[in-house]
Parts: structure tokens; C-alpha cells; sequence
């Protein structure tokens, strides 16, 4: 038996290609987006008392990688590609539904659109359901994570040259969160876990909201080398 879901809704997120996208909900707090709801859903009536919730699980498709089918064994980051395990032991957006799920912060319903924060979603992923984080029910203070029990240690100091200093200024203006939002999105190293803890001379490249960021590691310091303009993107 096969089963067929409509998305509710499709989220607009400064994340504009899956590089750099954090691993995981929460760990960049100025990730901000909103879910713009489809037309069956009327967003007054179904998110009616969501103020009450200052988190939400968001189930959303993982689009791009449909294609791409799935594996029943995956190599997770947090092991350093080192090492395989089953794909229902992980994180992983490779999956046999492409079924994903997220926390974010609740930052209410404005004009239609329910306003969301602390996100780990493409830009256009559709929603395909939305629940209220329960404390007393969802936070199991006894759980035990295995390989993925602490929060990621490998955060890195992020520096901006002068140049790339002097670029973001007319940004800032526009979006006063985006100087934050790099820092948050680089210190996490996002570099293949293969790159990491090793000598690494590449120019990377992320685009976040019409900004492309060039950087470079060297010695666990993300040095920012320039930012530059997309046209064909917003960045408020």
C-alpha cells in the first residue's frame, strides 16, 4: 500500500543550496524563516492557539535528494566518515521516505506566515506537518544518544578579513542578523568530515539569503575573504 502527502506548506529559509545547511536544528539560534502555508490551509484557523508553544516539530520531505534514492548503510559525520551504520541509527537526509524532522522556535504567526527560528531547512523544503514540542514528553533527561550524546565540540573561530569587513556593511543594513548568521553557520565547520583536522588550502563558497560568501580554514580559523552579491536572491 502506498500513501500520498500534500505539503502543508514550503519554508523560505536564507539556506539557498544544501552546503553548509547545519547538521542539526538549533546550533545557528539567527537562522531565521517562515513557513508560507498552501492554499487548502487556512493559516488563522489551523494555527489557532500556536502562540502557546514557544517550539515546534516541523516533518518536512528532504526534495533534492529524492533522486538519489537511499542506503541501507550511511558513513555520519559525527563519526568522521570513518564509519558505517544503519540508516535508522541516524540523522541522515538520505532515507527511504525522505522524511525528515525539526525543532524550531516558535516566533509567531505574522500576515499569514508562521515565522520560525533556529532552522536547519533548504530554502522551499515543503512541510508536511507541524506539532507543538511537549517538555514533559519530548525531553527524556534520562535518554542516551550514543555515538551523538554531546553537542558538537568542533567549533571554530570565525575571522572577517578587512575586505569582506567593508562588503557586508551594505548588508547589515538590510539585515542586521547576517554578520551572526555566518559566524553561527561557519564556526560549525561544515567542510566533508574527511577535511577536517587537516591542512586544507580550498576557497569554499556558501550562499546564504543573495549573499555568497568565499572563506578559507587554516589552523581551526575560518577567515571570511570576500562576500559578494547575488541579484537573482533576497536577503531580508
Amino acid at each position: 500500500m502506498t500513501y500520498s502527502i500534500e505539503p502543508v506548506g514550503h519554508v523560505t529559509s536564507p539556506f539557498k543550496e544544501k552546503f553548509a545547511i547545519p547538521r542539526q536544528p538549533s546550533l545557528c539560534k539567527h537562522a531565521f524563516g517562515s513557513i508560507k502555508f498552501s492554499s487548502h490551509i487556512d493559516p488563522l484557523q489551523a494555527c489557532d492557539e500556536i502562540s502557546q508553544f514557544t517550539h515546534l516539530w516541523l516533518l518536512f520531505i528532504f526534495h533534492k535528494n529524492i533522486d538519489q534514492g537511499f542506503k541501507n548503510k550511511i558513513r555520519p559525520p559525527r563519526l568522521g566518515g570513518n564509519k558505517k551504520i544503519g540508516v535508522f541509527a541516524s540523522r541522515s537526509s538520505f532515507r527511504p521516505n525522505h522524511i525528515g524532522m525539526s525543532l524550531v522556535k516558535n516566533e509567531g504567526l505574522v500576515d499569514g506566515e508562521l515565522k520560525i527560528s533556529g532552522i536547519d531547512l533548504l530554502d522551499q523544503t515543503p512541510i508536511i506537518d507541524i506539532k507543538p514540542y511537549l517538555p514533559y514528553s519530548d525531553m527524556q533527561l534520562d535518554a542516551i544518544a550514543g555515538y551523538a550524546q554531546n553537542s558538537p565540540q568542533n567549533t571554530l573561530n570565525v575571522v572577517f578579513t578587512q575586505l569582506a569587513e567593508q562588503q557586508l556593511l551594505p548588508y547589515l543594513a538590510v539585515n542586521a542578523e547576517l554578520k551572526v548568521l555566518i559566524q553561527d553557520v561557519l564556526s560549525q565547520d561544515p567542510r566533508p568530515a574527511y577535511k577536517q583536522n587537516k591542512v586544507d588550502t580550498k576557497i569554499y563558497f556558501i550562499k546564504l539569503y543573495s549573499v555568497e560568501i568565499a572563506w578559507r580554514v587554516s589552523e581551526n580559523i575560518v577567515y571570511i575573504e570576500s562576500i559578494n552579491n547575488d541579484t537573482e536572491s533576497n536577503i531580508s
